[in-house]
This record gives C-alpha cells, structure tokens and sequence, in this order.
C-alpha cells in the first residue's frame, strides 16, 4: 500500500486564517474578480477642474490600458480608465500635489513617483506587466534582516521596512507575524513531537509493531504496554518517507517536494514557516468547481497558484493596488476565505481531518452579502495606520485598511472567550438544585472547536455548600474519559458533572482512540462539536444541602490536545477558560 498523504496542523493555524472566526455577521468584502471598489461619487468621465487631474493609463510600449483603476495614493479616491486608457479623477485640493497610482490585472501597480498638481491634463502612468507564469526557480526571500534568523536574511527584506527597530511588540507586520503562529510552523515543538514520535526531551516511541491479518496481511499493532511509549509519530509508522506535513507546516521549503521534504529538516527560509515572501506570492487557490473545496489530497503547497518572478524580478501580490513604484500588484485572494482553505481542510483515507474552511463554506458566514471572511475575523484591521515604517516610505492610511498580522487562533484567550455564548440558570425544585447550561456558537465561522481533532471544549459544572463542600451529584452528563482519568486538580476531568465537545478519531486497525495519528487510516467515532449557530442545552440535578446556601460553579475550557497524549508528549499547554459564572443559591 502506498503510503499515505500526511499534513497535520497542531501549532498554529495556517495561511491567515480560520481557527475561530469570532465575529458578528456583516456586510462582506468586495468581489474575487473584477477591479477594487470605487469610492462613490467618482467617474472617469467627471469635467477637468481645479482639483482634478486628467491623463492616460499605457503599458510599457504605449499602448493603452482600458479599465485600469486609478487612485490618489493611499485614499478611497479612485476611478477607472476607459477604453482609451483615459482617466479624470476629481475630488482633490486645488494647489497641493498628490501622487496617483494605477492598477490593472496582470501588470504590476504603476505611478506613485511624481508629485503632480490638480489641474493637469497630461499626466502618464505606465504599468509594467509581470510574468503571466509561475517560475520555481525562484529563490524564496527570507523575512529577516542581515542579523536575522539562521543567517538567512539579507538587505532589503521584510523586517527592515515593515519591523520596528525598538519595539518588536508594534503593530507592524514583520513583528505582528514574528509573534503570531504561522511564523513558528516549521519549528513548532508539538509538529515536532507528532511527526518525530518523540516527547518534548527527544525521547522516541518504539517504531510501530506489525501483525498478520488472515484477510487483510500486514496490519498495525497497538504500541507494547511493556515498553516507553512518548505517543505516537509519523516517522513511526513511516520510517523511510516524509510525508506531505511541509506542503503546510513549512512551505517555502515544500513546495517544489511536497511529498518527500522532512518538516524536520528545514533550514534557513525553509524553517521560517509560513514566511511573509510566501503568501505573497500566492495567485490563486486550486478548488473543485463542485464543491467549492481543495481537490482531496491536495493540501497547502499542492492546490496553491503562485507567481514566483522570474530571474532579475520581483513580485508581491498584496490587498492593495497602490502600494507603487515598486514590483508590487493587487489580487483579491488576499482578502477571501479561499486563501486559507488549502491548508484548512484535508481528508485522509476518506475521512475528513480538517475542515473548517468546509465549515465556514457551509455556514451563513460565507454567504456574499451578509457575511464574514476568515481574514475579517482572524486579520482584523484597525489597529495601525501604517505598515511599513514612514522612514522607509510607508504611507498613513485609513486604519480599517490595514490589517493584523498577529492572527488570533486557538491560542488566544481574547478569541476563544467571545466565541461561545454560554447561559446558566440554578433553581431550587422538589428539594433538589438543578442546574441548566446552554452553549451557542454565535460568534464563530466553523465548528467550535475547529481544525485538529486533537482540540476539545470541556464544561464544567459544579455545586458547593456554604462550607465549600461539594453537593452530591444526582443527575446530569459527565465528561467523557478523554478528559483525562486522575486527579482533577492536575486537569483530569473525565466522570465530573459536565460535558465534552470534539472530533474524536479512532484507528481502524488499532482502535486506539481518540488518536492524533490522522495519518493513519481512521474513522469519525463520534463528533459533537458546536457548528455556526447551533446550541447544546444540558441539565445537572445535584442534592441541596440540609440548611444554609449553596454555590454553584460553571466553567468552559478550551483544551488544545488530549488529556492522555500531553501526559505522553510532555506538553504542558494550560487549558483556555472561554466562560465562567458562579450563581449563589440562597436558603
């Protein structure tokens, strides 16, 4: 048998976006296709004045450019080219130079170099065209400066224009995406561990035992009881491939070789996950016209379109069509949900693995006119009003422009706590306290929780006498074993009164469950985790105490991976509190 396609995101959510999309619904972004919106009240057809500007857009043989957007640098103001390449954009200040810049699909942005006056009629902008092909040639750019990572940088990159050399906590990309998860993809320990077969010190899991099944031969056997187990690992079931875990983990070093890169292995580039000069360059996404979804098989790298210069050029392709006079265009994928959607969704042996981009594509989120994209909710703007430093020419706009870098997900509190909506009421009834919890994805994209199996919600629900001890628990859901047999205290959970949310794999020849090796042939054992606007209602009965009040306690946790595999892999990743309440009971 073929060994089987492998990618698993446990570290960071990938590709800008859709671990938890909490946000309300509003009014989404503009179209895939076509040109950027035009501020209203503009049209290329508007009579010269004192504060208008009039002149031809051309490609580099002079031909003319029909359709081209044209903008005051860094504004809402704009217009469009007509058939001649000819524009007029009015609106501006009589007396004080602008500079305009000019976009069209397939050319690289143009202008943005002369000061030119309002009132002139005889302004040209020029549009290069790029590479209409993808060159992997191409020699990734790394992030860091000169001093940077692994000695890897060089002059000119990303952190020397779009970092604060002071303060690496400022809202500029370089240092948002440094902090953020996908810059650590590659080096991710978790990823490491769960490939490797390793716990956090580098101690290896026995590679995987092997039987004889009379119908089906050569068949997996459950780990040896006898012998150190530090949880499961790719490399141990799989000791001579590599898989496909870089085509997402660390793409700039996968994507020539998404099938046999080692994750491990990555150096320079290669290790800095998913890097700035990556998604950059990213042209398109590869979906089925019948679904709407990557092709199965296909993840990150292999259903991504990239435009990679070729020798002597440079190109980035970005969510604006003015940032000019350099090798830079605008492409819309950056702002829609379909850029994320390679690396947030995968079926493996059939059996869907990831999905919340499959989520959020069937939910209300993704409707055109009343929804929200991955980006709106895990890039949100507003925050800056720059992104690049003004030393280095970046210009001030409108901050509901300019994204987050810094993409929120499974790690955040802030996220995590407003994507769940959680109602408690406590009554006294026929000597009895009964305690009712509902939990309602109102805020999130995609099921919560989302994107690795591994990931669960535990509620918590308790009640105490006036003394602090605990009521007698009558009646009411507990949480399942996987939230972890032992001491509670040390966050095992499983028989309190409560509740546990998850996708919970098991192995088809093993049984093991619930399982992070998706690698391996699984099946869906069960799944009740919360989609888009779905509510889960559950009652607890516990026994009133003979006299005095009483307090009852309710927590909802986020955990990142099982309970039992942690203990394994030596994690130590402290639960998320998403909600809590505490009710007194009076007399």
């Amino acid at each position: 048998m073929k060994p089987p396609l492998f990618f698993i995101l446990l570290g960071s959510a990938f590709l800008l976006v859709a671990a938890l999309a909490s946000c309300g619904i509003s009014p989404g972004l503009p179209p895939a296709t076509g040109t950027p919106p035009l501020a209203p009240g503009f049209t290329p057809t508007s009579a010269p004045s004192g504060g208008s500007i009039r002149g031809v857009v051309v490609d580099s043989a002079g031909r003319p450019v029909a359709g081209a957007t044209v903008r005051l640098q860094a504004t809402a103001l704009s217009t469009v080219a007509d058939a001649e390449g000819r524009f007029t954009l009015t609106g501006m200040q009589p007396g004080r130079a602008v500079r305009l810049t000019a976009w069209a699909s397939g050319y690289y942005n143009g202008g943005g170099k002369d000061d030119i006056l309002p009132g002139a009629t005889d302004v040209k902008i020029v549009l290069p065209a790029h590479a209409g092909a993808d060159a992997p040639g191409y020699a990734w750019l790394s992030a860091f400066s000169s001093a940077g990572y692994a000695g890897s940088g060089e002059n000119g990159n990303c952190q020397n224009c779009h970092a604060d050399p002071v303060d690496p906590t400022s809202d500029l990309p370089f240092d948002e995406w440094s902090r953020d998860a996908h810059a650590g993809a590659a080096r991710n320990p978790r990823f490491l561990s769960m490939f490797l077969g390793t716990d956090l010190a580098g101690d290896q899991s026995p590679l995987t035992r092997y039987g004889l099944d009379r119908d089906y031969g050569r068949i997996p056997l459950r780990p040896d009881p006898s012998q150190p187990y530090y949880g499961p690992g790719y490399k141990l079931d799989f000791p001579d491939t590599n898989g496909n875990c870089a085509a997402c983990h660390a793409p700039a070093a996968g994507v020539n070789a998404p099938y046999g890169t080692d994750p491990a292995g990555a150096t320079a580039v290669g290790a800095e996950g998913v890097t700035c000069d990556f998604c950059h360059k990213v042209w398109g996404v590869h979906l089925d016209q019948s679904t709407g979804l990557p092709s199965l098989n296909m993840p990150g790298v292999l259903s991504f379109e990239f435009r990679r210069p070729p020798a002597g050029h440079q190109f980035f392709a970005g969510p604006f069509d003015d940032v000019a006079p350099f090798e830079d265009t605008y492409s819309p994928i950056q702002r829609q949900s379909q850029f994320c959607a390679p690396c947030h969704f995968g079926a493996f042996w059939d059996t869907q693995i990831y999905n919340s981009f499959g989520e959020w594509l069937a939910s209300p989120y993704s409707e055109a006119s009343t929804g929200k994209t991955c980006q709106d909710c895990h890039m949100p703007s507003g925050k800056a009003d720059v992104f690049a430093r003004p030393d280095k020419g970046g210009l001030e706009r409108d901050p509901a422009t300019i994204v987050s870098h810094l993409m929120p997900g499974a790690s955040s509190a802030d996220l995590l706590g407003n994507a769940v909506s959680m109602r408690v009421s406590a009554v006294r009834e026929k000597g009895s306290l009964i305690v009712a919890v509902t939990l309602t994805n109102d805020k999130a994209g995609h099921d919560v929780p989302t994107d690795s199996p591994l990931r669960q919600m535990i509620l918590l629900v308790s009640a105490v006498d006036a003394q602090g001890r605990a009521l007698a628990f009558l009646d009411g859901p507990r949480v399942p074993e996987w939230g972890g047999v032992g001491d509670p205290a040390g966050g095992d959970y499983a028989g309190l009164p409560g509740e546990g949310f998850a996708k919970i794999l098991a192995e088809l020849w093993t049984d093991v469950s619930p399982t992070g090796a998706y690698w391996n042939p699984t099946r869906i054992a069960s799944d009740n985790r919360l989609a888009p606007f779905q509510s889960d209602v559950s009652r607890y009965t516990f026994a009133l105490p003979a006299e005095g009040e009483a307090v009852v306690r309710i927590s909802l946790l986020y955990r990142r991976a099982f309970k039992e595999l942690m203990d394994q892999k030596g994690w130590d990743v402290p639960d998320i509190v998403m909600g809590q309440e505490t009710i007194p009971i009076g007399k």
